[in-house]
């Protein structure tokens, strides 16, 4: 590829970006698009009046940039939560290292490639690619030496061999300086968002995972349900620290649960002698598809019309723990969009037929209000093991009891009574936490298996996006395209643009499937599945996007250079130079135009129209979430090509630089306006990526070897030797300095929290609102979340934070 191929690609993004970037400025102005692009604040505010129309609305503004670079962090923090400030310190330390490459690789590695062998270029708009990588560099080049030593220094070096490494010092001493700079800024990095966290903790208010503890693997027991059993153990060998215990229900018996739903009778319709009795729905409303949240804000806002209220009833269960506002929060787990209900001025409750289920009118009897009568209808039959899983919630007293039991075994058999911390209630992946304890392990080598087989499979995508790079083998395959590739325009276009746009398009089926495969694995929480596959996501990225194109042609060959690990530097140092061309147009495509796809929101505008226009109907308020299972592998992608082609391609950095400018403010725009926080992490995937920025820092010094040694310069090559082993120390490092404070939390800190509590006396609040804490989405009402001060968006969202 020449320099005018990639101009041509670069021409091409440019265009295409500023094009949908001002159709956003315009589009982000309609009052009918609001839901696409203010689908944050759209939630926690609610629909406005829309205003008069201006032709103001018309015209193109950057307005939006100026507000998105002005947001402080925290404002991110508050908004978006732990996670979305780490993502956006990946893009501001990126940011970071690679201005301080850029400017030492542009203006000194780049000239040192560029005259590697001629001092002299005639037209450069014509030149290859490869007269800027260090591929054009002469073995033993002394044309520094002609350029700035002396007469007298000249000649100590004639007569000298070929061997002479002179030149390799430029570009040694450049990767020196990345690396330590990467060092410095990844312990800076490091340190804050350890401290950012520690003060997330500590700052927050009480979390219910704080205090809960998920037990899977429970034994079973002809004599003793489930629910019995972990009452017994847990008041026995923790009978200080044990407050109280949640079963969880497998899924076939939601339906059982849903059954029993009462109302209170609304003032003014009353029934004539039945004063003090409560209704009772006698037809189960429940299988349908729409959204709960949308059915019982319909039936609610329809029902306060005729001036009911929920009724809370605390009922006694069998297991000593009472059962708080179940029968009526069980009402707003039904799936069906309600039609406006009616009240006879006899005092005979009643509702319109609904015309989704077939509910008669008269869909209400009257039962006594009296606890012990309804005993038998509100409270589930606990005993029948069909009905409850094998796992548990376990809430205990203070945030250390409940650590110290998520951490020790409860049992001689590890494969027995197994604990964790429970994750958030708006976090738990409800349908995996009946999962059998000992199928855990068949799932992950399954899912391994069927990730192993994707990848290989992928490689036809990637040998063809491959072939399309080389215009020599393309005439050579099709001879019948040759007298059309010869034209300047169509060669710039195959060569420069469409290779990385096909590979893009292929790489669009993965996040979808590596989230398939974190799902079949068995995590219990939505931040852990989305975490997961953020990595498998990241490694096949890292695999098919670098390594497979960096050693391209057949699976057979590919293996073979595999195999071969003691030649694997040398191999990597003349493969990446060839390639770099590639890396550039595929920043190109998948960076700058990705970023303009994004700010667009192209797939929910196309939705929102559809929905306007072609069904008639008021579009969806559903909210987008982070989707970090995307974005924190293709960022840290790039960077890997960053690190890598600094010093063996320079011209990359410019590129990627405008990259993540763009990014910055695209995603801060995005965080504040249009995504919502639905779960969080606390940062945990800060550890993922610093692992990966010192894989990319290793990578390329053993690339660098390789280089040094296919110039025959031994004395460059041992100079970087140290550089690896003392990146790989600053790992282990920072590994054990900071790594245990995201795998759990210090004990000092838990029991300050908790004395804090206790001073402040919350702790008796907190153990009230453990009991409804934890709810299976199917029989939670989706209003229980403002009763907790926290917003659940989420269709499946679960009950509230405390």
């Amino acid at each position: 590829m020449n320099l005018s191929a990639l101009l041509t690609s670069a021409g091409i993004n440019i265009a295409f970006c500023t094009i949908l970037v001002s159709l956003y400025s315009i589009l982000r102005k309609q009052p009918g698009n609001v839901n696409v692009y203010f689908g944050r604040r759209l939630a926690k505010c609610g629909p406005k009046l829309n205003d008069p129309f201006c032709l103001d609305r018309l015209v193109p503004s950057p307005g939006w940039i100026k507000k998105a670079w002005e947001i402080s962090e925290q404002e991110i923090l508050s908004v978006g939560g732990m996670d979305a400030v780490v993502f956006i310190r990946i893009v501001v330390f990126s940011i970071r290292i690679f201005s301080i490459a850029a400017v030492i690789c542009v203006f000194l590695v780049l000239p040192v490639n560029y005259y590697g062998q001629e001092m002299h270029h005639r037209h450069i708009p014509s030149e290859s690619l490869e007269v800027f990588t260090i591929g054009n560099v002469q073995k033993g080049s002394k044309w520094l030496v002609e350029l700035f030593f002396s007469a007298t220094q000249k000649k100590r070096w004639k007569g000298r061999s070929n061997d002479t490494y002179f030149w390799l010092w430029v570009h040694c001493f450049a990767l020196y300086i990345i690396s330590c700079s990467a060092c410095i800024l990844l312990y800076i990095e490091y340190k804050n968002i350890t401290n950012m966290r520690l003060a997330h903790i500590t700052g927050s208010p009480p979390n219910p995972s704080h205090f809960a503890v998920l037990v899977r693997s429970i034994p079973t027991s002809s004599e003793q349900s489930y629910s019995d059993l972990v009452q017994k153990f847990f008041a026995n060998y923790h009978a200080s620290s044990y407050l109280s215990h949640q079963m969880i229900y497998k899924s076939s018996s939601v339906h059982k649960i849903v059954e029993e739903v009462y109302m209170e009778q609304p003032p003014g319709f009353v029934a004539q002698g039945e004063i003090g009795k409560v209704c009772h729905l006698r037809k189960s409303l429940y299988g349908l598809k729409q959204s709960p949240h949308a059915w019982f804000g319909k039936f609610s806002q329809a029902v306060e019309n005729f001036a009911c209220k929920r009724v809370h009833l605390t009922i006694p269960s069998s297991t000593g723990t009472p059962v708080q506002a179940e029968a009526y929060k069980k009402l707003g787990a039904t799936s069906m969009k309600l039609g406006a209900p009616s009240m006879k001025k006899s005092g005979t409750p009643s509702l319109i037929r609904c015309g989704h289920c077939g509910v008669p009118p008269n869909s209400f009897k009257i039962l006594s209000n009296d606890p012990e009568l309804v005993k038998d209808k509100v409270e589930l039959d606990s005993r029948t093991s069909g009905e409850e899983g094998a796992s548990a919630f376990v809430f205990f007293k203070t945030r250390y009891a409940a650590v110290i039991a998520s951490q020790v075994l409860q049992s001689s058999n590890p494969m027995s009574l197994v604990t964790t911390l429970a994750p958030e209630p708006h976090d738990v992946y409800w349908s995996n936490l009946c999962t059998p304890y000992r199928q855990l392990w068949i799932r992950k080598i399954a899912t391994l298996l069927a990730a192993i087989i994707f990848v290989f499979l992928f490689l036809i995508p990637v040998t063809f996006v491959q072939g399309l790079t080389q215009l020599e083998q393309l005439q050579q395959t099709f001879p019948f395209l040759r007298g059309l590739l010869k034209k300047t325009v169509v060669s710039q276009v195959v060569t420069g643009y469409l290779p990385s746009v096909i590979l893009i398009l292929f790489l669009y089926t993965v996040p979808p499937t590596m989230m398939l495969f974190s799902a079949m694995e068995g995590s219990i929480s939505r931040s852990g599945r989305k975490k997961s596959a953020c990595c498998k996501v990241l490694y096949f990225t890292i695999w098919n996007v670098f390594f497979v194109n960096v050693f391209s042609g057949s699976v057979i060959s590919q293996w073979s250079v595999i195999s071969s690990f003691k030649d694997l530097p040398t191999q990597l140092a003349r493969a990446v130079s060839t390639q770099a061309s590639f890396f550039m147009t595929y920043v190109l495509t998948s960076g700058w135009a990705s970023m303009a796809v994004e700010v667009v929101q192209v797939f929910p505008l196309l939705c929102n129209y559809f929905t306007q226009f072609i069904l008639k109907k008021d579009p969806s308020n559903e909210t987008l979430s982070f989707p970090y299972h995307t974005e924190f592998p293709k960022v840290l992608l790039f960077g890997l090509l960053g690190f890598t082609c600094a010093i063996l391609a320079p011209l990359i950095l410019p590129i990627l630089l405008v990259y993540l400018f763009l990014a910055y403010l695209v995603y801060r725009n995005q965080i504040i306006n249009v995504y919502i926080s639905k779960y969080e992490s606390g940062g945990k995937t800060w550890p993922i990526v610093h692992n990966t920025t010192i894989f990319s820092l290793v990578l390329a010094q053993i690339i660098a070897i390789g280089v040094f040694g296919l110039k025959r310069s031994p004395v460059a090559s041992g100079f970087t030797i140290p550089l690896v082993i003392g990146t790989l120390l600053f790992n282990e490092f920072c590994r054990e300095r900071f790594r245990p404070i995201f795998e759990g939390c210090a004990a000092t800190v838990l029991i300050e929290m908790d004395r804090q509590d206790e001073r402040t006396g919350r702790m008796e609040q907190i153990h009230r609102q453990l009991l409804s804490a934890y709810y299976h989405p199917k029989h939670t009402s989706p209003d229980a979340s403002s009763r907790g001060g926290r917003s659940n968006h989420s269709q499946d969202g679960t009950a509230p934070v405390i």
